[in-house]
């Protein structure tokens, strides 16, 4: 996406080593990566829907489907809706001139009905920020695509932000199948080793553990209802509270975890809690988590690489005593008396809690309910007996936990009510974790066919990329673009030629019509008479309007120079792949989000969808050669404040966003930043400050823009259009909470 050679950041892709691998290939590889900048602004409609499906009624008027996650209008729903609109009877909300609304109707059911604040996101500071369903982090500058993260700011009334164009994507997939060589590290890769090797052809090599782990894996306890389940985990915190051993209790959301501490406090059992609220306390909290009677709740432990230590953390202990006196750490160094005095004191006790522990049994891990991924139970179990320490482990399980009730609830459920067992009554039974663990399994292998659906798609899609990508790459390393111009007006005069006098009687011939085409491209005409190409045969017209065009290249260079010309050509070149290709990567989605209704014409729609890409993307080079050809002989060059584009990805890093230092701007009497040798403030400084046009800089690419203007349809620009990026294909909906697009 750069405008020059010297603004690229990334090197050569020859290896990489991931952290996290599972998460990174796997769990991230459920969506693509998009850059994307606004587009239009978002439009009211988003308010009118989330008002209309608030006034909804489940079952009645939509239904939800668990598993796929999609929630569907009935006929009564569909009819209310109408009704609130204002809709005539005699009209559909389906009808061509209502049909715009569906896709704000469809959002907003799946914002009311399927993502839950403080679940799947909070809102901070009037912003709707993504709660990352792996590791329980904020996810700052990610955003749901298709205008749902629109949906949801609409309904829980903070500003509707504006809606974006998407200007590249690649799945994570295509991404890191570009480097040389590829390999990662996990505790955790085991469950996933087929999907390694299928799409990544990695291998899975598992590492004996330094000591024998002698953790107690106790069988999960199943109980009919949320809340007979809740009460039993709050009673086990509390026996072992009492006992002195510590406890770790993940949870699969915020509002479980916030539910947890309400029911702990009124038990009078002191705890902390550590979720997406409290992020900045993550690393002391953990730190700590291994003391004597410490109760610590977490909202998914994935990821979260601070090792718990039985006894506390020492160093941690001893920082927090000597703020606490007041002391300033920054003015203690390593071998400051009062420093070494703390830590001992801390060292002394964290032994002797280590032991009072230990006797306890180590530390005990809770699960209040189980992931639908394997991986992610055994990174929280993980926690507990690491280096040969003991440890505990168990998992509670609701019978309307959301994995039980999307896969095979319904059958244990069935079992405790010809059992008539009560509702505090839990069932610990090889036969129900086995179905629990099957459960996983199913969710898994969905997943892995929902990525690999994905990848499908985005292969067809990749090929075009790195084609575009090395053209674009080709138009900035080039030192002239000439020949490639002159090639691609050969074309388009020997399609002109054909279109205008193509047949085999001269005197049919529209020379007329095949001037005012060409006087478009070589604007001004040469004073020549159309009809004295009539004696010409075809080839040899095409091969006289060629030299027309040469000569009018010629003209231009001379008029402009050489390097000017230079740069423009490949300012013109730029901005015709660019704006094509994003307009491109729009019709593609587009033709994604239906192309799994041909199935129902008893079409393959991955066979479907690479013929009309492939037709697509013919179209969308012979545009580019077409924008290129009638713009480069009118493009100017204007001077313009140059004004940067806000990019923004759909991928952030997890932590708050970071300030951006600026450059320093050089004083008045420095040497000007442009080279030119002279003082700042008589060069370009009143041209920075917008007083004046920049002066023009020899040898240098002057701070500009090519404004091209053509008689016929400008320069092809994208018309701000509605991004649908990030869905998986097919034309269903995720049913995962894919965090998708930075729409």
């Amino acid at each position: 996406m750069v405008q020059d050679l010297s603004e690229r950041v990334q090197r050569d892709l020859h290896y990489a080593i991931v952290d996290e691998v599972d998460n990174i290939l796997i769990d991230e590889a459920r969506t693509p990566l998009i850059i994307s900048a606004p587009a239009q602004e978002s439009s009211d409609n988003y308010r009118t829907f989330a008002q209309v499906v608030r006034r909804l009624q489940q079952e009645h008027d939509y239904t939800i489907d668990e598993k796929d996650r999609i929630a569907t209008l009935t006929e009564a729903g569909i009819a209310r809706v109408e009704s609130m609109l204002g809709i005539p009877a005699s009209q559909s909300l389906y009808d061509g001139e209502h049909y715009e609304l569906t896709p704000y109707l469809d959002n907003a059911l799946r914002a009311h009905a399927l993502y839950r604040l403080d679940r799947d996101y909070i809102v901070k500071e009037g912003e709707v920020i993504i709660v990352d369903e792996f590791t329980g982090r904020l996810m700052y500058g990610r955003r749901f695509s298709e205008g749902l993260h629109q949906a949801i700011e609409a309904k829980e009334g903070v500003r509707v932000q504006r809606e974006s164009l998407t200007w590249a994507t690649i799945t994570f997939q295509n991404y890191f199948r570009m480097y040389e060589k590829l390999a990662g590290m996990t505790g955790t890769a085991m469950t996933e080793q087929e999907e390694f090797y299928k799409i990544y052809t990695l291998d899975v090599v598992a590492i004996p553990t330094h000591r024998t782990v002698i953790r107690n894996d106790f069988p999960d306890s199943v109980y009919k209802s949320g809340a007979a389940k809740y009460r039993a985990v709050v009673n086990e915190i509390e026996e072992l509270h009492k006992k002195g051993q510590p406890v770790l209790v993940g949870t699969v959301a915020i509002e479980t975890s916030e539910m947890l501490s309400e029911m702990l406090r009124r038990k009078g059992v002191p705890h902390n809690v550590l979720n997406a609220k409290q992020h900045e306390k993550e690393a002391g909290v953990i730190a700590q988590a291994g003391r004597p009677d410490t109760v610590t709740i977490a909202t998914n432990m994935a990821g979260r690489g601070v090792d718990i230590l039985l006894g506390g953390n020492a160093d941690g202990l001893a920082r927090e005593r000597l703020r606490k006196e007041g002391i300033d750490l920054a003015a203690l160094g390593e071998n400051d008396p009062v420093w070494q005095a703390a830590l001992a004191q801390a060292k002394a006790e964290v032994e002797a809690d280590r032991q009072k522990v230990l006797a306890a049994g180590g530390l005990h891990v809770l699960g209040t309910e189980r992931h639908e991924a394997r991986r992610i139970d055994n990174q929280l179990r993980g926690r507990a007996g690491r280096q040969g320490d003991p440890g505990s482990s168990r998992f509670y399980v609701g019978l309307d936990d959301d994995l039980m009730r999307r896969f095979g609830g319904q059958s244990v459920s069935n079992l405790m009510d010809r059992l008539k067992l009560d509702e505090d009554m839990p069932i610990e039974a090889g036969l129900v974790s086995k179905a629990i663990e099957s459960a996983q399994v199913r969710v898994e292998g969905y997943n892995f066919d929902m990525r690999k659906h994905v990848l499908e798609y985005d292969d067809v899609v990749n090929k075009q990329r790195e084609v575009i990508y090395n053209q674009r790459r080709q138009i900035l390393s080039e030192p002239t673009m000439r020949p490639t111009i002159m090639g691609m007006v050969e074309d388009e005069m020997t399609s002109l030629v054909q279109m205008f006098a193509g047949s085999p009687d001269r005197n049919e011939w529209d020379l007329l019509g095949l001037a005012a085409e060409l006087n478009k491209i070589i604007f001004p005409p040469y004073g020549e008479n159309p009809e004295s190409w009539r004696k010409l045969t075809t080839p040899e017209l095409t091969e006289h309007l060629v030299e027309l065009a040469e000569k009018a290249y010629d003209a231009k260079e001379a008029a402009m120079g050489a390097e000017m010309l230079r740069q423009l050509e490949r300012l013109v070149m730029l901005r015709a792949v660019d704006n094509r290709w994003v307009r491109h990567l729009t019709d593609l989605d587009e033709l994604r989000e239906g192309i799994g209704l041909r199935a129902f014409g008893q079409q393959d729609p991955l066979v479907a969808y690479k013929k009309e890409a492939h037709e697509m993307y013919d179209e969308l080079v012979a545009s580019m050669s077409r924008d290129i050809v009638q713009n480069i002989y009118h493009a100017q060059f204007v001077m313009r404040p140059t004004m940067p584009q806000r990019m923004q990805t759909n991928r952030g890093d997890g932590g708050a966003p970071q300030p951006v230092r600026s450059a320093k701007s050089p004083g008045r009497n420095d040497p000007c930043h442009c080279g030119s040798g002279k003082k700042y403030k008589n060069c370009h400084m009143r041209a920075d400050q917008g007083r004046e046009p920049a002066p023009a800089t020899p040898g240098s690419a002057p701070q500009t823009v090519a404004a091209a203007h053509a008689q016929r349809g400008g320069n092809g620009s994208a018309a701000p259009t509605k991004s649908a990026s990030g869905t998986p294909p097919g034309g269903s909906k995720p049913p995962a909470k894919g965090k998708t697009g930075r729409k």
